[in-house]
């Protein structure tokens, strides 16, 4: 019997995937473990294994598509098994465009062709504009929103070309975003924080209530414009994501930044430590400056339970936990991922869960989750192994702080009886949203984390 292989959910905020590989195609044989595609989210990349063997009978969409969760993608089973009983539940094919309009991809099964010309006179009325049968398909298909599409067909109606010129410019919206539109009426943006800017259930109610115009075609795959000496480049999903946050962040909080140093001379002995007994083959993980002092971090929180907080507008959110975001840098972009229950770990299991969770990110593997916004409490980036002496960071909304660490340098101290020496000092920037945290417990919850810095006690 015919199984059909359906696009993975992965994590309660996804609601579509991008089809970034197809690794079998239709005719193709295909054994337990082999990697059917590969697919990505905002942030993260994933591989589809068949759990079944057999021969691909059908694959119903193309790579660069994006795929509602859940929805079906290919179809395995025997050579010449009958399956029009899935087939008739795919998505539609698409029919031939016009020839004024830009190209569209043909969906890989085929399904019984009906001619529909443009000039015909029925047409669907979708809320109070014409449409016709074939462009009221195609946004069905690719998920346009129709508030925003700009009609060119006789006396104002919608017709094949307008669909596609919309979905290049973005005007896009996942299947549940267009369902809980339809059921209340919310109007959905013509970008969204959506993967390839897709309006999400989320971004309901955030857009303004004229259509936009469309936007024209990019040209080529990833870019827009170029010249002699210049080349236009859209955004990558990720980078897209990384804006919209860090813009929203400046815009919607009152961030402030605090700055202190903290003698690094405990964190170091304790470095060298770890290395020592890691050489000796008594650790099985390797320490890092940044692991002290994100254990330092979690103690500090502890004993300031108003920075472990999200800010929510009209109220707070206090935690029990302290859930640890970390800044990673990786080829694709800016990630923060969360170590869930990071104050029940000891120095070596943190170091293990901050190292799996930076790799997961390096590899693209990680859960989407772990790196929501909400999912952490308070967040560490790190920028000290690339010399930098102070810096600004943005906080991660709704968190109500973000701990900067900085690079290790020497500054001069009262060592007691007159004497003075340089010592190793490693600077630390806290920036902190002043509606959720006030000046003075910001700054002696800084002061703390400088406090267990230089105090630091921990079993290995």
């Amino acid at each position: 019997m015919a199984s059909v292989v359906i696009m993975p959910k992965q994590g309660q905020s996804v609601e579509s995937c991008i089809l970034t590989e197809i690794r079998k195609n239709k005719g193709d044989k295909v054994a337990v473990g082999d990697i059917l595609f590969a697919y990505e989210t905002d942030k993260a990349s994933f591989e589809e294994e068949s759990k079944v063997e057999g021969t691909v009978l059908a694959v119903f969409y193309n790579e660069g598509d994006e795929i509602p969760v859940l929805e079906n993608v290919m179809v395995i089973g025997q050579e010449g098994e009958n399956i029009d009983d899935l087939l008739a539940g795919a998505p539609a094919a698409e029919a031939p465009a016009a020839a004024a309009a830009p190209e569209v991809k043909a969906a890989a099964v085929q399904a019984p062709e009906i001619t529909v010309h443009e000039s015909a006179p029925a047409v669907a009325v979708e809320g109070k504009r014409a449409i016709s049968p074939r462009a009221k398909a195609l946004a069905q298909k690719l998920n346009v929103n129709l508030a925003y599409v700009v009609a060119t067909g006789p006396e104002g109606r919608i017709i094949e070309r307008d669909i596609e010129a919309a979905a290049a410019a973005g005007a896009r919206q996942t299947p549940l975003a267009a369902k809980v539109a339809a059921e209340t009426g919310a109007i959905a943006p013509a970008a969204g924080s959506g993967l390839a800017g897709m309006a999400r259930a989320c971004d309901l109610g955030k857009a303004a209530a004229a259509p936009a115009a469309a936007a024209p075609a990019a040209k080529g795959k990833d870019v827009l414009e170029s010249g002699d000496d210049f080349e236009v480049r859209k955004l990558s999903n990720i980078r897209k994501v990384i804006a919209k946050s860090m813009q929203a962040s400046l815009q919607n909080s009152a961030q402030l930044t605090h700055h202190l140093s903290a003698d690094a001379r405990r964190i170091q002995a304790l470095r060298k430590q770890a290395k020592k007994l890691l050489e000796e083959g008594k650790l099985d993980v390797n320490i890092t400056l940044n692991d002290f002092i994100c254990m330092a971090v979690i103690r500090a929180l502890k004993k300031f339970p108003n920075v472990n907080t999200h800010f929510l507008g009209d109220s707070i959110k206090y935690f029990n936990k302290v859930h640890l975001g970390l800044a990673v840098d990786t080829e694709r972009g800016l990630m923060v991922p969360c170590v869930k229950n990071a104050d029940d770990l000891s120095i070596t299991g943190l170091s293990r869960q901050l190292k799996a969770v930076a790799d997961a990110c390096k590899k693209g593997s990680i859960s989407p989750d772990i790196l929501s916004p909400e999912a952490a409490t308070f967040t560490v980036s790190n920028l000290g192994n690339y010399g930098v002496e102070i810096f600004t960071p943005i906080i991660n909304l709704p968190q109500s702080a973000i701990l900067g660490v900085n690079t290790i340098v020497p500054r001069p101290k009262d060592l007691g009886g007159g004497v003075y020496a340089f010592v190793p000092h490693i600077g630390l920037s806290l920036t902190y949203d002043h509606r959720s945290i006030d000046g003075g417990e910001a700054t002696r919850f800084l002061k703390q984390i400088a406090t267990e810095i230089e105090t630091l006690e921990v079993e290995f």
